[in-house]
Parts: structure tokens; sequence; C-alpha cells
């Protein structure tokens, strides 16, 4: 059985939710740290990332459509030094970093479940709430988490909304990130 499956449920939250959210899981929840990330998206048919962050960089294709509720992930780690390494082979290969998200995470194990507390530059505050599954499982993984969502009193933000927030990150990052 393989857990291959992706699930993952968000919601746009204020700074304030943000900040209780941070002590809630500090107290209710095993934390796992702050970390400081920088991703780029490549303008390809597919969803292909980079990433560095303060442990390792890596490589990670998603499968599927941005903001899917499920979707296959394949990831590859590398050394925190060989971000550049990979911007630099992409660049060769023709690809354009499409994006570029500046992120602060705050990560948490709440039981089965990976929480990530974010500012976004630019974007703003999401929860995440994620647990990967098997192909058969993830709908009802998908509805679990839903559920986690709501015990917590935070609505998802629609598939919709997150499309024209990312839209305008898209066309705007550059400016926003200042």
């Amino acid at each position: 059985m393989q857990l291959n499956i992706e699930c993952e449920i968000r919601s746009f939250i204020t700074e304030s939710q943000h900040k209780e959210l941070v002590a809630r899981f500090k107290k209710d929840a095993e934390f796992l740290g702050e970390d400081e990330q920088i991703t780029y998206y490549f303008d390809c048919p597919q969803d292909l990332r980079i990433q560095k962050n303060s442990k390792y960089s890596k490589i990670w294709l998603k499968k599927g459509q941005i903001h899917d509720e499920h979707r296959e992930e394949i990831e590859v780690k590398l050394g925190i030094e060989d971000f550049d390494k990979l911007e630099q082979l992409f660049l060769a290969l023709g690809y354009k970093a499409q994006i570029k998200w500046f992120r602060t995470r705050n990560s948490f194990k709440w039981g089965d479940i990976d929480v990530a507390l974010d500012y976004t530059k630019g974007y703003g505050h999401i929860i995440e709430l994620e647990k990967m599954a098997t192909e058969a499982d993830k709908e009802k993984v998908f509805t679990y988490l839903k559920d986690k969502l709501q015990e917590l009193g935070i609505e998802p933000t629609s598939k919709e909304e997150f499309g024209k927030k990312y839209q305008y990150y898209k066309q705007n990052w550059q400016k926003l990130i200042i």
C-alpha cells in the first residue's frame, strides 16, 4: 500500500488567527520547527518546483492541477548548497522561474496530521492540513482533514478564491515581495 497521494486542505487566515494557532499548536501538538523557505515554480505544463529551506534543497513535481485537494507527489531532496545548481540546471534546460515565493513556515504534527502555518511575503497567512493517503483512501482522508479544520473553527477557502489570489500573485509577485 503506497502512500503517494498528498491530501490537503488549506485556508487563508488573518494575522491574529495565525498567531493564535501557532500558540495553540505549540501547546496541543508536536512543534517541528520554524523554517524559512524559498520556492520557485517553473514555466512548464507540470507543477515543477525547486525549494531551499533551512535543512535541504529539493526538486518536486506535483501531478494534477494546482490547488487540487489530492494529487500524486514526487520529491527528491538534495543538500542545501545545491539550490543554486538546481536553478542553473532548470535555466539551462530552458525553464524560467515563473513565480518565486518567500515563506516563513511553522510546522507541527497534530496527531496523524501535518500542520503548516505559513506567512508568505506578498501573499498572506495560510493554514494547511496535510496527510498522505493511498489512491483508494484519498476521499476519506480529505473529509477527515476538512472536519479537523472545522474543529479549529476555520472554514476552508474555496479553490476558486485560491485560484484568483494565485493568479494575482503570479502576475504581480515581483512588486509584492519588495
